[in-house]
């Protein structure tokens, strides 16, 4: 079992920077692959990053949108993952949530175990 609690999220203006943190309990928090997936108002959930589980392998996969702004990482001493967004646009604004797999690294959802609350990014124009 894996809790995962999010923070970092606010309000920035477009072009600014976030760092989002996820905090996992649970001792096996560096077996998982980890993820952050967004949700936009009236919009489906859509798949953002990915790291995996290893960090000697460290496999991070982006969505085109945020891929050369967004940078995850995770710190498995601390149990925390990361994602440093920078460049923001209004475009997104979303609900940001931090997931947890067991398996490999995936893009879909459906595939995580574990779900965080979320935290809300918005960017102004």
């Amino acid at each position: 079992q894996v809790q995962l609690v999010e923070s970092g999220g606010g309000l920035v203006q477009a072009g600014g920077s976030l760092r989002l943190s996820c905090a996992a309990s649970g001792r096996t928090f560096s077996r998982y692959t980890m993820g952050w997936f967004r949700q936009a108002p009236g919009k489906e959930r859509e798949f953002v990053a990915t790291i995996s589980w290893s960090w000697t392998d460290g496999n991070t996969y982006y969505a085109d949108s945020v891929k050369g702004r967004f940078t995850i990482s995770r710190d498995n001493a601390k149990n925390t993952l990361y994602l440093q967004m920078n460049s923001l646009k209004p475009e997104d604004t979303a609900v940001y949530y931090c997931a947890a797999d067991l398996g490999g690294v995936t893009t879909m959802a459906s595939e995580y175990d574990y779900w965080g609350q979320g935290t809300q990014v918005t960017v102004s124009s």
